[in-house]
């Protein structure tokens, strides 16, 4: 979605996405499902691949943390911050998570000295360890938040950032002696970096083009800084405190900004495996399509912060917004055009608009999204262009065009430029609403009477007013987004068709494909 936007505003962008595969936590889980470490990471890092592409999301780089080019970049970046004096060896005592893959303060736990985020006890260990010198950066954490307030992503967020640093920075260990997956520490073969040490590197090592040779400030000069680190909550601190400081020590810019996203629940309640009521993603994009599922998060959930997920609110939201706000006056707007018009534009679409007041608001609205968008803001971006389909949707039913061309003459013309003016407003609707849902967005452009190629090098300039020529022919209408028929609804129409008759019986569908 960020790369898709990003693109349209004509920035030159790299979106990096990955897996880090090293620690304890993944050892254990491919010992549990009978695969050695590496085979577990192939499996898992696969799976990730698939869902973006079930959910058409694209990236330019997906990085592993086992790639050979990412082990060399941690290699001579732990050499970086040792040569800058701050790694040193300890002995360490504490409680440790293991699926947060950190030492935990004790003011931190829940009851029996469980993890928060897990709701499972931490561990005792003591080990002998080296350590980053994180105390050190205290003071030059205290200045980048001072400067630059936006650094961290809501501001909600920043004031957590904020009292972690206030409280104290304590030297953080970066090796471990009993975990044998992960990336050997070059000045002592018997331990191996810290999965955070290690996998927040990804970033930067990721900017290397497979199979060339390795080099940490040739990947720098590839991309670094990155302008966006979006992020789960839940590893804030790591993003936040430990890598700006890392960065710092070895001499490399911070990044821009850190957004820190929320957590989903589902029907008001946590999700959890022993729960049974875990969301799975792909399942959903299989039932509802990816359009659906990027859309309903997206618009009803406002980034940075926790939302909710309801089948009941999912499938009424995308049957309202896109079914039929958007969807339904695309098709009867086509309707009328193929009717009265044989599915050819009679006007300019610039012609079509002269002293109707819809493009001025129009181009409204087309501004409020934009900002929205680079702020960051998606649900109210998502609410900027369904503005949009609702004023198509009032002018249409206001100038009522079908009952214009029955009475014939001048009323005739008046009818065909309103029609003009509705498709001219959803073509800048598939443009603008393209980053939340790139497969509706180019169904709506290609029955406009453009190709697929034309789609594919959209910018944002494009919204202005004006895209539509006389002489344009349209395709035949048909639905771009049917509604989602809930099993109730689908088992009423078989009771329905029985009732008459038929000898079908209704089966239960999350979605009649468009």
């Amino acid at each position: 979605m960020l790369l898709w936007l990003q693109r349209l505003l004509e920035k030159k962008v790299i979106f990096i996405t990955g897996t880090d595969e090293h620690g304890e936590k993944i050892a254990t889980s491919a010992e549990a499902s009978g695969r050695n470490p590496k085979e577990h990471c192939d499996v898992i890092s696969s799976s990730y691949k698939m869902l973006w592409a079930d959910l058409d999301i694209e990236y330019d780089k997906f990085i592993r943390t086992t790639d050979h080019k990412h082990e060399a970049v941690v290699n001579e970046f732990y050499s970086r911050v040792l040569n800058s004096g701050d790694i040193y060896r300890a002995d360490y005592e504490g409680l440790y998570c293991v699926s947060c893959e950190e030492y935990k303060d004790e003011k931190e736990l829940a009851e029996n000295n469980s993890c928060p985020v897990h709701l499972k006890p931490c561990v005792a260990r003591k080990e002998d360890n080296y350590f980053f010198a994180l105390s050190k950066y205290q003071h030059k954490l205290e200045e980048l938040l001072a400067r630059n307030p936006d650094f961290v992503r809501p501001s909600h967020r920043l004031n957590e950032v904020q009292g972690w640093i206030k409280s104290g920075l304590r030297d953080f260990s970066i090796s471990r002696a009993s975990v044998e997956w992960g990336i050997p520490v070059p000045n002592d073969t018997k331990q191996t970096i810290y999965v955070w040490f290690d996998a927040l590197l990804g970033y930067i090592s990721a900017l290397l083009d497979d199979g060339e040779q390795a080099n940490l400030q040739q990947a720098i000069d590839r991309g670094w800084p990155a302008a966006l680190h979006l992020i789960g909550k839940d590893i804030l601190r790591f993003h936040a405190v430990y890598w700006p400081a890392m960065l710092m020590s070895a001499g490399i810019s911070v990044p821009d900004a850190v957004f820190g996203h929320g957590f989903l629940t589902k029907d008001g309640m946590k999700m959890g495996k022993s729960l049974g009521n875990t969301l799975e993603p792909k399942d959903l994009v299989e039932r509802f399509g990816a359009d659906a599922v990027r859309y309903f998060f997206l618009r009803e959930v406002e980034f940075g912060n926790d939302g909710d997920y309801s089948e009941e609110r999912f499938i009424n939201i995308v049957n309202a917004h896109l079914a039929n706000t958007i969807g339904n006056l695309l098709n009867r707007t086509l309707g009328l055009l193929k009717k009265n018009c044989k599915s050819t534009l009679p006007f300019d679409s610039i012609a079509a608009v002269d002293g109707v007041p819809v493009r001025e608001n129009v181009e409204n609205l087309v501004d409020k999204a934009k900002h929205h968008y680079e702020n960051l803001l998606l649900s109210s971006a998502c609410e900027s262009v369904l503005e949009i389909g609702n004023l198509g949707n009032l002018y249409i039913d206001e100038q009522a065009p079908w009952s214009c061309f029955k009475k014939g003459g001048e009323s005739t013309e008046k009818a065909a430029k309103d029609l003009v003016i509705i498709l001219e407003t959803m073509r800048i609707i598939a443009i603008a609403l393209s980053p939340i849902t790139p497969s509706l967005s180019l169904r709506i452009y290609t029955q406009l009477g453009f190709t697929e190629d034309q789609f594919r090098v959209l910018r944002w300039d494009d919204t202005k007013w004006g895209g539509l020529k006389a002489g344009q022919v349209m395709m035949e209408p048909k639905p771009v987004f049917a509604r989602i028929e809930t099993e109730m609804e689908v088992e009423a129409q078989g009771s329905s068709k029985a009732a008459k008759g038929g000898k079908k019986k209704a089966q239960s569908k999350g979605l009649v494909e468009a």
